[in-house]
């Protein structure tokens, strides 16, 4: 199983929100992280269909999948950002409607909706109607919807969008659970969401890819670039405001505060020790932000 994108384009006018991805997938978690408006949702619409591309192409098993049509939409779950539900309807319902729009078996959806419920821990609401439901466990009803024809290709968009930190965590292990067997593309500019589930990452900004990589390989990248430095409350703004550093997280033992900074140059002020980079600080040095 591969999923090949070549020299994939994209523009709206002038505006080129992708320029000439080239990436290959085969079975595995891939998270591809980026600032908003860096390109990660207009390649999900181009995969899933909904937008067509300027240029290139993309290759499932080395056929073109615009060409495969009917048949690669088939083996495609899809999970959308926006929490496009009927609030009236019970999960049941739901997932009942959304296997008629896939062209299922009566037989088949009536034996994989309780299936893909337990899975995704709705069991027990299945005949409560969504307007009930938790923005957690929408997310869940939105994830069962997705793998509910147990799709190949799995493509989440933001799939902790809104959460709190337990129902992200929640989220996350439910994926790592799904995955065997796939291709999933988790697309968010949310570093947890990835850091874990991730065989690979693939950061984009502005229509480009700037690395695909594991996460271990990219930490090691920025080694000798991370520091923490000790830092007087009187002369924190001085710090903050060097161009040749990017700021990490700050935390405070009385006085001092613990700054932690992202710099191609060792620190000339201050007491510092080097620290080990990990993917938040990998993405503040790729995007800047």
């Amino acid at each position: 199983m591969k999923l090949e994108i070549k020299g994939l384009t994209k523009a709206y006018g002038k505006k080129q929100a992708l320029k000439g991805l080239n990436i290959t997938l085969t079975e595995g978690v891939y998270g591809f992280l980026g600032p908003n408006g860096a390109g990660k949702s207009t390649f999900m619409n181009i995969l899933t269909g909904n937008l067509q591309a300027t240029s290139g192409q993309i290759l499932y098993d080395e056929e073109d999948i615009v060409k495969l049509g009917r048949n690669f939409r088939g083996i495609l779950g899809y999970m959308p950002q926006q929490q496009a539900l009927y609030p009236n309807f019970s999960a049941t319902g739901f997932l009942s409607y959304v296997a008629a729009l896939r062209d299922m078996k009566k037989s088949r959806a009536k034996e994989r909706i309780p299936k893909v419920l337990s899975q995704v821990g709705l069991s027990d609401v299945a005949e409560e109607k969504i307007c009930s439901f938790s923005g957690g466990m929408k997310q869940r009803l939105l994830i069962a919807q997705a793998v509910l024809d147990e799709p190949k290709i799995l493509v989440l968009d933001e799939p902790t969008a809104g959460l709190d930190p337990k129902q992200r965590i929640a989220i996350r292990n439910l994926i790592s659970e799904i995955s065997a067997g796939k291709i999933v593309i988790i697309a968010t500019h949310v570093v947890t969401d990835v850091e874990s589930v991730a065989n690979r990452i693939l950061l984009i900004r502005e229509g480009e890819m700037l690395a695909d990589s594991t996460r271990e390989e990219l930490n090691a990248s920025l080694s000798g670039h991370v520091w923490e430095l000790q830092v007087p409350e009187e002369q924190l703004e001085r710090v903050v405001g060097r161009e040749d550093y990017l700021i990490g997280n700050i935390s405070r033992e009385g006085k001092i505060l613990f700054v932690r900074v992202i710099s191609d140059k060792e620190p000339d002020d201050y007491v510092f020790m080097s620290v080990r980079p990990g993917l938040e600080d990998v993405y503040l040095y790729y995007f800047k932000e």
